[in-house]
């Protein structure tokens, strides 16, 4: 990769038009990463529900031409000025939310949420000098949560990068950048379940299920999968769920039905749909006296959050999370060694592999509710 150092690289991307519309291959000019900024060679992306979220540009700002995509694996190609934690060659993964270790979440050891580097899903552009690393003959293309993974080389703030063990398999590490930790975090991190405690996961996606994972590493014996998809609950098994609950099938509120079965309510539980029914559900269903509720699913920005103060009174403990509470230079190559160890499950996450030439089709699937993660070969 020597030969590109500082100079404009012209390779493949998915650049997405117009919202909802199937994203076209295009040719682009991928300009050389400024100060502070690292270049990656994207060899493994895949796609995530927040990407279809905003292509759909439904209730967001919508940013077009754009090129999406935040979870991925790759080499990096050249750093700019003053990176030195990252050299040529090494491995990564690229992150939608980044830790600059300097302000003072990134020296907090309770906080994740970098001032500099947080998402901010309506900025297409750099931070360095607000413009774009991506043109199409001379056209700006706007950046996506600083990452545009859809891309075969792509510009990231350095701090949004973390450099991982180079043997890690790179087709299934790449789901790592966002939603399994996300869900594994949640539990691991933020709800921290004893052995042998009860923990209710509402929402069995793949951040859901993530949730169930480190619920089982936890060493949880029951757990409650709550979902409207009874089909889902087959799948679960895999990631230690072992009992479940669709709320449709009852005539009460579920939190009421998971209090029953519990004796009295689980002592964990962790929303992950963005119902805000389901946040409300999650937090009434815990045991009084100790339980804790974790919010991970994003609600819609008019949802109110109400339930009787009683139940706070009662000491119940609600609680939210970002990322799972992992800081992604400093803990995400920590994940990347529990999973090369046997500790932690990922291959039942992905459920397709396809060429980048049609990674519409991965669209498709997630829209079709087929897919949890389906991997783009970008050397395909």
């Amino acid at each position: 990769m020597s030969n590109t150092v500082g100079q404009v690289i012209n390779c493949r991307a998915a650049v997405a038009w117009e919202a909802g519309k199937p994203l076209v291959m295009e040719e682009v000019e991928v300009a050389p990463p400024q100060a502070g900024e690292v270049r990656l060679k994207i060899l493994f992306t895949s796609l995530c529900h927040t990407d279809v979220y905003f292509w759909e540009a439904k209730g967001q700002t919508p940013l077009f031409p754009r090129i999406f995509g935040h979870e991925a694996g790759g080499i990096v190609e050249s750093v700019g000025e003053g990176v030195t934690h990252l050299k040529p060659g090494d491995h990564a993964l690229p992150v939608f939310t980044g830790e600059c270790g300097e302000c003072p979440h990134c020296k907090s050891e309770e906080s994740n949420m970098c001032d500099l580097l947080r998402i901010n899903t309506d900025r297409g552009v750099m931070l360095n000098d607000n413009k774009s690393r991506f043109s199409i003959k001379g056209q700006p293309v706007h950046h996506f949560v600083g990452t545009s993974t859809f891309s075969e080389y792509t510009v990231v703030h350095a701090g949004c990068v973390a450099k991982i063990n180079p043997d890690a398999p790179l087709d299934k590490v790449c789901i790592l950048s966002c939603g399994i930790c996300t869900g594994l975090g949640a539990t691991i991190n933020v709800a921290k379940p004893k052995p042998g405690s009860s923990v209710a996961i509402f929402g069995l996606g793949a951040v859901g299920l993530a949730a169930a994972e480190g619920a089982r590493i936890s060493g949880a014996s029951r757990i409650i999968g709550v979902d409207l998809v009874s089909s889902r609950f087959e799948l679960a098994k895999k990631f230690g769920v072992n009992e479940f609950v669709n709320p449709k099938e009852h005539d009460k509120p579920v939190q009421q039905v998971i209090a029953e079965m519990t004796n009295g309510g689980v002592d964990r539980a962790i929303e992950c749909t963005g119902s805000i029914q389901a946040m409300i559900s999650a937090f009434e269903c815990v045991h009084d006296g100790w339980g804790l509720a974790v919010l991970v699913g994003v609600p819609s920005k008019d949802d109110a959050f109400k339930t009787h103060p009683m139940n706070f009174l009662n000491e119940r403990t609600l609680k939210g999370t970002f990322y799972g509470n992992y800081k992604p230079r400093t803990d995400l190559p920590n994940v990347v060694e529990k999973y090369m160890k046997g500790e932690l499950e990922l291959e039942n996450f992905i459920t397709h592999r396809i060429p980048f030439s049609e990674i519409n089709k991965a669209f498709d699937y997630m829209l079709k509710g087929e897919s949890i993660r389906c991997i783009i070969n970008m050397e395909e």
